[in-house]
């Protein structure tokens, strides 16, 4: 069985045939090739930086690892799913939430560290016995609330930690990248936070060009004058070195907070495969298992290092979609040139130097579309809120979990937010479906379109 590495040439490799696709086994000439990974790289920029910087982790380590974990994803699947694995915002709210309560860097990536090693075992189990051993355990009502509740959790954090450092910086840019996800066509469309990014760092530029320093408040802390972009630690990079590492801190709190993310990260894995096998012509139902599996170990990998952890990104199927280029030649050039930026600790001071007020325009924006995303998922199921089954345990985990609820155990141990949210969701579920009576225990639909035909 081959690794998926070789690749024959579409055509004459510089365009695809009219009403042809390039498909992941096919590839245009290497420069096009080269070019279009490095599109795919730019086209993860906005996320894949906002979200290792929010985390309070090493921007040039994560997308270093971002490439290591693209190439161990496409060596599992044998080259037959193009994908590119980037940082998942997916976990911001559970760093957040663990750093509110005194972790570290190292706690944050231990308890990271569980849930690549939850997903990889979920990934052997769907190998084994079948994707619908997941759709038991989580069907739609569950898994929409759980990602609903973990992107508007974040909420309070944009609130009172980035939009004040800079109110008018972060309305501005919240408008300019809501026109560009809007108004833009195509490959532009596909990097509107990165293009939101850019905006908000020229705004901040010439805002302290214009008025000077502001005086507000920096990280929660209290006001103080200072500038909105601070380009210091620019100046003192090096152009070429290796990203800062640390290992992994496990605790048992963190950790539980952290787990409910092992649901996102199923669905995403799921909506992917489904994405990519509708637009290849080539069913990959029966690459499920392995493309969970293998997105749990790099994330294992990355986050022993001290790096954040890695998932599918729909930013690539966009791309994928305006080009035709399926080719995972494409993706391995991506990988390289994302390892080639992980050496360059001057890229990632630009990075870590995002001022405070953009990332407070941006967040409003992502954090909203990772909670709605729940709610996309609820649509695609044909989950019905007016069934008491589905709305009773949907609305209280959201609340627990948005609200930051807390159920004290012990004096030392507490449960609260994501963690109780999630736990009152899916035991709840499953509690009340035994007991409610035949009617309201209507056939549950699956997961997502993701896995329609995995066991047919």
């Amino acid at each position: 069985m081959g690794l998926g590495v070789r690749w024959t040439l579409h055509g004459d490799g510089r365009t695809p045939a009219p009403g042809a696709v390039v498909r992941p086994d096919e590839r245009l000439s290497w420069p096009r090739t080269a070019g279009l990974g490095a599109q795919h790289v730019v086209a993860m920029f906005g996320a894949s930086f906002v979200a290792p910087v929010l985390m309070g982790l090493d921007p040039n380590l994560a997308i270093m690892m971002s490439g290591v974990a693209t190439a161990i994803f496409l060596l599992a699947t044998r080259g037959r799913v193009p994908s590119y694995l980037g940082c998942s915002l997916s976990f911001v709210g559970v760093a957040a939430a663990i750093r509110a309560g005194g972790g570290n860097s190292a706690v944050v990536t231990g308890a990271v560290f569980v849930v690549g090693a939850a997903l990889f075992l979920a990934g052997l189990a769907v190998r084994r016995f079948g994707a619908r051993i997941i759709h038991a355990a989580m069907p739609p009502v569950v898994t929409g609330a759980v990602v609903m509740l973990i992107g508007f959790n974040l909420a309070p954090v944009t609130a009172s930690t980035y939009w004040p450092q800079d109110q008018w910086t972060a309305l501005l840019t919240m408008l300019f990248t809501g026109m560009a996800v809007v108004c833009l066509r195509g490959f532009w469309s596909r990097i509107a936070i990165f293009l939101g990014l850019v905006f908000g760092y020229a705004l901040s530029w010439l805002s302290d060009l214009v008025f000077g320093k502001i005086h507000s408040t920096v990280g929660g802390a209290e006001a103080v004058d200072h500038w909105r972009l601070d380009l210091s630690g620019v100046g003192k990079a090096d152009w070429i070195g290796l990203p800062s590492f640390h290992a992994p801190q496990f605790q048992w709190s963190a950790i539980l907070i952290a787990l409910p993310v092992v649901i996102a990260l199923l669905a995403e894995n799921a909506g992917h495969i489904k994405a990519v096998g509708e637009m290849t012509g080539d069913p990959l139902d029966d690459e499920l298992g392995t493309a969970i599996a293998a997105d749990g170990a790099a994330s294992m990998l990355s986050t022993a290092v001290g790096g954040p952890p890695n998932t599918t990104y729909s930013e690539n199927i966009g791309v994928m979609a305006a080009t035709r280029v399926y080719s995972t030649a494409a993706y391995w050039a991506a990988a390289g040139f994302a390892l080639l930026f992980g050496l360059c600790p001057k890229f990632g001071a630009v990075v870590a130097a995002i001022p405070g007020g953009v990332l407070g325009g941006i967040t409003v924006i992502l954090y909203g579309m990772i909670g709605l995303l729940g709610a996309q998922i609820w649509i695609n199921g044909g989950v019905d809120l007016r069934n008491p089954l589905n709305l009773v345990p949907a609305a209280a985990g959201i609340i627990i979990g948005i609200g930051g609820v807390k159920l004290h155990l012990t004096d030392t141990f507490e449960l609260g937010g994501i963690a109780l949210g999630t736990i009152v969701v899916i035991t709840g579920y499953h509690a009340l479906r035994y007991f409610a009576p035949a009617h309201l225990k209507q056939q549950e639909p699956l997961l997502d379109a993701g896995t329609s035909a995995y066991d047919e």
